[in-house]
């Protein structure tokens, strides 16, 4: 199959599914937001694709889950936001998997990448709220610790579906060639 079609289908499947994800389950929070499964995806996004691909399948997943959940508002800082955090976050992924040294590469480096995609998440959503919500500096902080546990339950839903989508021969095929 032509490599570009298959990119493009690969990102298509995967920015519908971190859509999904961010919705299916939703935890409302005292902040402007919710819990949800999503940022594992977009984690997920930049591990298997890269940093092009993945990079607007993640951003575009998660602009679509805010546009389709009312919060509108949100959806063009979700799109820059979730898109820099899926390539921080398959940026070390891959980092980590090329250092030969390293003996349990795969849940570490994930881990890594979501604590990298996390700091983007928590930092990109502090300022927007901050600046562009007009929350000001201060009151903006109460947005921080919501996005840690969505930091964390990205990270888990990563660490969780990672082992699983790396039995995909085509998955795993991709991952591997990166790293070599």
């Amino acid at each position: 199959m032509n490599e570009k079609l298959l990119n493009l289908i690969l990102s298509a499947l995967m920015a519908a599914l971190t859509c999904i994800a961010t919705m299916i389950i939703r935890i409302p929070t005292p902040a402007l937001g919710y819990i949800h499964f999503g940022d594992g995806m977009v984690l997920l996004s930049g591990i298997l694709l890269g940093p092009v691909y993945g990079t607007l399948a993640a951003g575009i997943g998660s602009m679509f889950a805010d546009i389709f959940s009312g919060y509108m508002g949100f959806a063009p800082a979700t799109l820059i936001i979730k898109a820099l955090a899926a390539f921080v976050g398959g940026t070390v992924y891959h980092l980590i998997m090329k250092h030969p040294s390293r003996k349990e590469k795969k849940i570490f480096g994930t881990i890594a990448g979501g604590l990298g995609g996390g700091i983007v998440v928590v930092t990109g959503y502090y300022l927007f709220s901050a600046f562009f919500l007009g929350m000001g500096l201060l009151a903006a902080i109460s947005d921080i610790p919501f996005n840690l546990v969505q930091t964390a339950f990205g990270i888990a839903g990563a660490s969780l579906l990672l082992p699983v989508m790396d039995k995909v021969p085509l998955i795993k095929e991709r991952l591997y060639a990166r790293h070599s």
